[in-house]
């Protein structure tokens, strides 16, 4: 955990100049990469010997996740909701098969 804060921490200062919601999108992508870097540890692809378990990955993906939600809400507080909901269902089957069919 404290390796995070102070890679939350670097990017919070590096970043110090840019818009508020551009610095969000910034700590959503190293979230990502926690969860790759888990990921290639978990299947030993990393050079460094980083090994990882799956509980760490799922650890990391819930980070990104909560990240992502706090981001959307961060940019647009009124319309997160909708975008989230709209953006959900055009990415399931089912989205897709009623944008097909229309």
């Amino acid at each position: 955990m404290g390796q995070h804060r102070e890679a939350f921490r670097r990017c919070r200062a590096a970043g110090a100049h840019l818009p508020d919601e551009e610095l969000k999108a910034l700590q959503v992508a190293e979230e990502a990469g926690e969860v790759m870097h888990a990921l290639h540890g978990l299947k030993s692809l990393t050079t460094c010997g980083d090994a990882h378990t799956w509980p760490e990955v799922q650890n990391d993906l819930v980070g990104a996740v909560i990240a992502a939600l706090l981001a959307m809400h961060y940019i647009d507080p009124t319309g997160a909701r909708a975008t989230f909901d709209k953006v959900l269902h055009r990415r399931t089957r089912r989205g897709r098969e009623a944008a097909a069919a229309a």
